[in-house]
């Protein structure tokens, strides 16, 4: 199988320093969102490099049993390929199919890094000139990562100046309590915000006083620091 040799590319690029550090960044202990998680130390470049390499000859065979492992990196490879495979893809019938699989997997898909680096390559141009309907029940589903995929995905659509998917589930997140989906959602609204400034304050002067501070900062990063500093005081 495909499988075999990504996993024995990605053991021989294993880096057991790098894994130690990302097992405590992705935080992969008892209690914590990662738990269980675990690393190689393969960095993303490398593992880009492997994608970019297998892609043609890996099979859903191939992807299942790579999404199924307890290894990350099997799992980060598995969705770049499935990207790749994607992009690559000139035919819709096909991408659809791209597409299915990769929200029937998303069980899989289960830490941050996996949903921001996939979910608006893959979901984002299928769902652009589509009805979208899919991403108001992916936030509403339980799970953190199916409502990060949600929001994250919107920035395909927000980099195409079309922002109101991206408002419309920031409204539904804003009293989420988990500081991952502020993360997301504050970053979206900055990204918004710097294609269209005055659409993200509209936004902030209705729910800037109600948002989680996380979500706040990450809203306002760019802003002037006289700005800034009056949205963080309440008085903007």
């Amino acid at each position: 199988m495909t499988a075999d040799r990504i996993e024995a590319a990605l053991q021989a690029e294993a880096d057991r320093e790098k894994a130690a550090v990302l097992q405590r960044f992705f935080k992969t202990g008892p209690g914590e969102y990662g738990e269980g998680d675990h690393f190689l130390g393969v960095t993303m470049p490398k593992q880009r490099a492997i994608a970019k390499r297998f892609y043609r000859d890996s099979t859903p065979e191939d992807l299942d049993r790579l999404l199924r492992s307890g290894v990350h990196e099997y799992r980060m490879t598995a969705l770049l390929i499935l990207v790749i495979q994607f992009e690559k893809e000139r035919s819709a019938e096909r991408q659809e199919v791209l597409v299915d699989y990769y929200l029937a997997s998303r069980v899989y898909i289960n830490n941050w890094d996996l949903v921001d680096v996939t979910c608006y390559k893959i979901l984002g141009p299928w769902l652009l000139e589509r009805d979208r309907r899919i991403l108001f029940e992916l936030v509403r589903e339980e799970s953190i990562w199916s409502k990060r995929m949600a929001i994250i995905t919107t920035m395909h659509f927000i980099r195409n100046h079309d922002h109101s998917d991206t408002l419309s589930l920031a409204e539904i997140l804003l009293h989420h309590p988990h500081d991952l989906i502020h993360k997301a959602v504050g970053w979206m609204l900055r990204e918004v915000g710097n294609r269209d400034g005055e659409l993200e304050r509209a936004f902030l002067a209705e729910h800037y006083h109600d948002m989680p501070r996380t979500m706040l900062r990450y809203a306002i990063e760019k802003f002037p620091e006289p700005e800034r500093r009056a949205y963080l005081e309440g008085r903007a």
